[in-house]
């Protein structure tokens, strides 16, 4: 099937992660994405893939294999320079290689420096053939950036701090979900509090012990310190019109708000100044969250685009996705990333278009419509499938195949997509131990591909049933698109065999599609500060809707963020920046539509 939309998070084969150390369970894991336009081809890179992916049209995705290609170095970096495409990613214990290749589809990469250790890079070459490299990713240390010799790609210089965290300032940058920072619970700080004195603001030994583990009292006080800090990850570049986009993720990938900021210079290693607008990509709510630790980039057409990483982080805190989501810079020169309704169908226009124009192609058909199983297990229930968190699941009592899930619309309605979001949970396989891969011998990515087998049926009456999908692929969040419409009331999902032989276990039985009812009527809401760096926004409850997307911004005509909510009449806005006014829209909607609510500034 060749698409003409997408529908987050993408759907691509996401590699199966096994980890050795700490009983910590399988899971799918596609991280750090870097998407570039390299002769004419777009090619994605993602964390842990053993390979990449590649494109004429951003919509059909292919894979390429290539297990030789640092497969367990994190975050991978590419940039086109004189016909090669460059490609580096991360080793905190080594020197991190350097690699380019003229045509990574049949040529390999072959290596042009080492030059240091570094941790989430970012390859930069500039329009005046200087080249730089920009990392950093811990929550003690600022993103840095140095100059590179462009011919051996070798330091020149001294690297240079050029992003620390501000959390006190910036909301965005707190720890926690939904930005709630909390300390108490982690080990270290219940271990080192006892020991820390707030008065000098150091961990302080009894006497005659200078040390405690190896540890001395200055580095214990670091990482006390460092508990509830954001990390600052993920470094960007985009220059555009002159000017220089250092951007940023934070705070942490676990994080519904992950999200990426940015900062702007007149010089590729600064100064550089927060843009006012901030961040410029993020996704707190919603079906699946996440838009940090991404790259922004230009297609055939001169349209900008922000990749990113999307958050389930349930089996594993890097059980992730990648996410696309149309981008630009408005007439003063801010960078913005639309992420409203950034896991719904969108239609790729044409050509050039306005990506604060477009809007979603179809609306959620199924939000919490009736459901039946086969079976269920324990603690389970298949009202999970249709409750818009992939966090959450219905599952399966047992692994036999043919168990079913059906989703029932309520009336024959025009069915125009569906999205299969598989779960995993509790998954462990043992291998012999050399075929962990990594340089502690801890984890090991699947090379075979692990195959999804199931079927997807439509039924107007519940008895006489059609197959629409016959699906037999490496697929956790796949996604079908019926341009021409089906008109159906019932959607049954058939499970066969399964990865590792698991269990049937549905995150997200998503249909959309044309409800041709009525739109719900406008929010009448009120947004009130409730400290520096919280704004509470509550609206009226809406009939009909099935719930509000929240839209925000630093002027009515710049509301670029959003934060979308069902089952709520209200929402705290944790990642605004102190002293910075903000305007509020907040629109209802429903499977018929979107009304869009009246601009107004916060109290």
């Amino acid at each position: 099937m060749n698409h003409r939309t997408w529908c987050n998070p993408l759907d691509l084969g996401y590699r199966y992660q096994h980890m050795k150390e700490n009983a910590v369970l399988a899971h799918r894991e596609g991280a750090d994405p870097t998407l570039t336009l390299f002769k004419g081809t777009y090619y994605l890179f993602v964390s842990m893939s053993a390979g990449f992916w590649y494109s004429q049209d951003l919509l059909n995705w292919n894979f390429h294999e290539d297990p030789n290609l640092l497969i367990y170095d994190y975050a991978p970096s590419v940039r086109e320079r004189d016909g090669y495409l460059y490609f580096c990613a991360s080793r905190r214990a080594e020197n991190c290689p350097i690699l380019r290749s003229p045509d990574p589809l049949h040529v390999p990469f072959e290596e042009v420096s080492a030059p240091f250790p570094f941790w989430d890079p970012d390859l930069f070459f500039d329009d005046d053939g200087r080249a730089y490299l920009y990392w950093g990713c811990t929550n003690t240390d600022p993103i840095y950036g140095i100059e590179l010799n462009p011919e051996t790609m070798q330091p020149i210089g001294e690297k240079k701090g050029l992003i620390w965290d501000r959390e006190k300032e910036l909301g965005y940058e707190r720890c926690g979900e939904n930005g709630v920072v909390e300390t108490s619970g982690s080990v270290v700080y219940e271990h080192l509090k006892h020991l820390f004195n707030p008065e000098t603001q150091r961990i302080e030994f009894p006497a005659g012990m200078t040390n405690v583990g190896g540890y001395t009292a200055e580095t214990m006080t670091k990482m006390f310190l460092s508990i509830g800090k954001p990390y600052i990850e993920g470094a960007y570049m985009t220059k555009y019109n002159g000017r220089y986009y250092l951007q940023y993720a934070t705070p942490g990938t676990q994080y519904n708000t992950y999200a990426d900021g940015v900062y702007v210079g007149d010089s590729p290693l600064g100064p550089f100044t927060l843009q006012k607008s901030n961040p410029f990509s993020a996704k707190p709510g919603g079906f699946i969250a996440g838009a940090g630790q991404s790259s922004t980039m230009q297609d055939k057409y001169g349209n900008w685009w922000h990749v990113g990483t999307m958050r389930i982080s349930i089996s594993h805190r890097f059980e992730r996705r990648v996410g696309l989501f149309p981008a630009g810079f408005d007439q003063d020169g801010i960078l913005f990333c639309n992420t409203s309704f950034g896991d719904y169908p969108y239609e790729l226009p044409e050509g050039r278009f306005d990506s604060l124009a477009i809007q979603p192609k179809w609306m959620l058909l199924s939000y919490k419509k009736p459901v039946s199983a086969s079976s269920t297990a324990p603690g389970s229930d298949p009202a999970l499938a249709v409750d818009e968190d992939i966090r959450t699941w219905w599952s399966a009592a047992d692994a036999a195949p043919g168990q079913s899930l059906t989703v029932d619309l309520e009336r024959a309605m025009d069915v125009r997509a569906i999205q299969v979001n598989l779960a995993d949970q509790d998954l462990s396989v043992e291998f012999p131990a050399e075929e962990y891969g990594d340089d502690r011998g801890t984890r090991r990515i699947e090379l075979v591909p692990q195959i999804s087998h199931y079927t997807l049926e439509t039924s107007l009456d519940g008895e006489s049933w059609t197959v629409i999908e016959t699906v037999a692929r490496e697929c956790s969040n796949g996604y079908y698109e019926y341009p021409d419409g089906i008109t159906a009331r019932y959607v049954r999902l058939t499970g066969g065999e399964l990865p590792y032989g698991q269990t049937l276990r549905v995150a997200g039985l998503r249909v959309f599609g044309n409800g041709n009812g009525v739109k719900p009527a406008q929010a009448k809401a009120t947004a009130k500060h409730a400290s520096d760096l919280d704004i509470l926004v509550s609206w009226d409850p809406v009939p009909g809707a099935q719930g509000c997307n929240v839209r925000y911004g630093i002027a009515p005509d710049k509301l670029y963020m959003s934060w979308i909510v069902y089952g709520a009449n209200e929402l705290n806005l944790s990642t605004i920046i102190k002293d910075q006014p903000y305007w509020i829209a907040v629109d209802s909607f429903n499977e018929n539509g979107i009304t869009p609510g009246t601009p107004f500034l916060a109290d």
